[in-house]
């Protein structure tokens, strides 16, 4: 039975260009049922402080719906759409990508693998994972709080480096 997923995207090197194309590819693979608006966020480093070496970040989300189970979607489909959208990875996770993909959510499952977390702890810490995701289903209850995602990303309200870019969309 096909099952919500919540994925998550980011990009700061050609960031536009790169989560448009990464959403295609995504939509090649699996019926996109929704796309967030787009937001710019500033780079942080491993400390949390802003790291005014790197190009800000572009982050969205997308719904989509499959049955292939959650390891298989991360590690066989993101990471391959990944490495064909030039993402390389070193040991520095805050260093600059062409693109992240990321599963946020998939349905109401809750996995602590040594490989795998969902649901994504980042979406009750950082805004540029909970705002996009409210976006796709705010009354999306988080599996493990209970929250709806739209309570989640109110937590945000105040949150300073976070801007809608209106100006620019997500292909459907």
């Amino acid at each position: 039975m096909s099952e919500p997923v919540f994925i998550t995207l980011g990009s700061n090197i050609d960031p536009h260009k790169n989560l448009c194309r990464a959403v295609q590819m995504i939509g090649q693979k699996f019926p996109i049922r929704a796309a967030s608006r787009v937001y710019e966020t500033a780079p942080i480093d491993a400390a949390g402080a802003v790291d005014p070496a790197q190009p800000a970040f572009l982050n969205a989300a997308v719904l989509i719906t499959t049955d292939k189970p959650p390891d298989e979607i991360k590690f066989k489909t993101l990471r391959f759409l990944e490495t064909m959208l030039g993402r390389v990875r070193t040991a520095d996770k805050f260093a600059p990508r062409t693109i992240d993909l990321d599963i946020a959510l998939y349905g109401d499952r809750v996995i602590d693998g040594p490989r795998l977390t969902l649901p994504d702890p980042d979406i009750l810490t950082r805004a540029h994972v909970a705002l996009p995701l409210a976006d796709l289903a705010p009354d999306f209850r988080h599996p493990v709080t209970g929250q709806t995602l739209a309570a989640i990303a109110a937590s945000f309200a105040n949150a300073g480096g976070i801007t809608v870019r209106d100006d620019l969309a997500l292909p459907r």
